[in-house]
């Protein structure tokens, strides 16, 4: 995962305060805002950077614990960070929303709805509910943060903030934010055979009671992972159901396991 650091990106220091910080986060929303930079396509990166930098550093407590991995970790504080925070940890509660809003009134700009799909695509939304005396706004993220490796899936598991936010939401509208479901994952042991050969293979998903047939690759090897999409934990609210990831394990023939035992005899 490429290394990032929240400070240099909105081009603040540890010890400035909210109003700088905010300060700076405006001054580089302007900045790179798509509607002044149409002919630069490569400055909505910047500008999702610039995004996360902010909610990140504009909450006290998300500020702490990213502080405290800084000390610890240094320039790896951002992948430890990211790898128990998913974007809906980290966009909960920002006021990210209300600074697009005054942007676009002051500006003419377009919506913060429309930027924010051109920047996070369908795996994002809004929400917006009023009722008498309560008025709740803010992100719902429904998609998964890859690793850099096509090998590895990062599994987000929702922290204590995102939940938070949707035991609040939901006890005050009476509304379910969509949830995705957890990913699962499991091992399934296949002979030499089977790996070499391939095909379909009967495997039983205990945590859903489900029988499900699984299509092997030919020459699957030890160790790789099959996803299932969509078979993993139910999702809520209309979320997502998550994926099942099933890790492939190679049982030893009588054979090799006659050459291992032998060669343990003589080590």
């Amino acid at each position: 995962m490429e290394q990032k650091d929240y400070y240099r990106i909105l081009g603040v220091e540890q010890n400035d305060g909210p109003k700088q910080i905010k300060e700076a986060y405006r001054e580089l929303a302007f900045k790179y805002h798509p509607d002044q930079n149409k002919e630069n396509p490569e400055n909505i990166e910047k500008m999702k950077a610039i995004n996360e930098a902010y909610a990140v550093l504009s909450n006290p407590e998300k500020k702490r614990e990213y502080d405290s991995l800084r000390q610890e970790f240094g320039p790896f504080a951002y992948s430890k960070f990211r790898r128990t925070h998913s974007e809906q940890d980290i966009f909960s509660g920002s006021d990210i929303l209300n600074i697009f809003e005054e942007m676009t009134k002051a500006f003419g700009f377009r919506g913060y709805e429309d930027i924010f799909k051109e920047f996070y695509g369908q795996g994002y939304q809004t929400f917006e509910f009023k009722k008498p005396g309560y008025f709740a706004k803010g992100f719902v993220f429904s998609g998964r943060s890859q690793t850099t490796d096509p090998n590895q899936t990062q599994i987000h598991k929702g922290g204590n903030i995102a939940k938070l936010s949707r035991y609040v939401f939901k006890k005050f509208s009476g509304v379910q934010l969509p949830e995705n479901g957890m990913d699962i994952e499991d091992v399934i042991h296949l002979t030499p055979l089977q790996a070499q050969e391939g095909g379909p293979f009967a495997y039983f998903l205990k945590k859903k009671s489900k029988k499900l047939i699984v299509k092997i690759p030919i020459g699957v090897r030890e160790g790789q992972r099959i996803r299932l999409g969509g078979m993993g934990e139910d999702g809520k609210g209309g979320g997502k159901a998550g994926d099942l990831y099933l890790k492939i394990h190679i049982k030893k023939s009588l054979l090799q396991k006659t050459k291992d035992f032998i060669s343990n005899l003589f080590k």
